[in-house]
């Protein structure tokens, strides 16, 4: 059971993804793939973890679940590829973005720059259907999540942890804020932004707490990856972790699936 991960978050998760609970919502997100269209693609699924192993990690920016419209999602929470249209929950953090740290308004909702620079670009829930948000909670993606938050906020050294959302703030019950900088806010969407989230200088902050505790800033107006090189490529081994005769499975209902992609 080795190779779903090419960091440290291989051997923190595969014990993790052997236990009922993951089995049975594998099971659950085959058969979603294969009869629903279903975001991001399965390869993408884990990319948060692909981009940023726990190491790196200095900040965590905490989503609810991926976008659920044709191209956007691809694993990192906020973040759209590159050439696709900026969603508005996207626009109000670049809005934020700007008006804290003077960063020009970036072009691409391309966040990788982020992840590469340490920022866990992570969602509570890791899957949705197309056009149905919210869809797959419930489903296991919350325990699972919990998992990877819990492992760091475990760690040594303290973390930014900023919770966009109810959702994402539930889990702020077993992080230590004595240790740990829990920067709490509404979703930066637009029925919610102007209700604290605008304003709230998470960007700064986390800059700040940083610096106070040793470590590099964040450089926040480095949005876009400067490596072209996907860290998600050649990796079906990594999707839901599953088998290679369940990977073949899955492969072969994901045409039918994807046809919104």
């Amino acid at each position: 059971m080795a190779g779903y991960f090419s960091n440290d978050w291989d051997g923190l998760l595969q014990e993790e993804m052997s236990l009922p609970y993951y089995k049975k919502l594998r099971s659950k997100l085959a058969e979603e793939y294969r009869s629903e269209t279903v975001y991001p693609d399965p390869h993408d699924i884990f990319n948060s973890l692909h981009y940023t192993s726990l190491e790196e990690v200095k900040v965590v920016i905490l989503g609810q679940d991926p976008y659920h419209g044709p191209g956007q999602a691809h694993g990192l929470s906020f973040s759209v590829q590159p050439g696709v249209r900026i969603p508005p929950s996207l626009k109000n953090i670049y809005k934020e973005l700007h008006e804290d740290v003077g960063c020009p308004v970036p072009e691409s909702g391309d966040l990788r720059g982020w992840a590469g620079q340490g920022v866990l670009l992570l969602n509570n829930v890791l899957t949705v259907r197309r056009g149905q948000a919210a869809s797959h909670q419930g489903l296991g993606w919350e325990r699972f999540t919990d998992r990877i938050v819990r492992l760091i906020g475990e760690r040594e050294r303290p973390a930014v942890f900023m919770l966009w959302g109810r959702h994402a703030q539930e889990k702020a019950s077993f992080l230590d804020g004595s240790r740990h900088l829990l920067i709490a806010s509404p979703h930066p969407s637009p029925f919610s932004a102007h209700r604290g989230f605008l304003g709230s200088r998470p960007f700064s902050r986390a800059n700040e707490f940083l610096l106070q505790n040793g470590m590099t800033p964040i450089d926040w107006c480095r949005t876009a990856s400067l490596d072209a090189d996907d860290p998600s490529d050649g990796r079906a081994a990594a999707a839901l972790g599953a088998s290679g005769s369940e990977r073949k499975a899955e492969a072969s209902g994901r045409g039918r699936a994807q046809d919104g992609r």
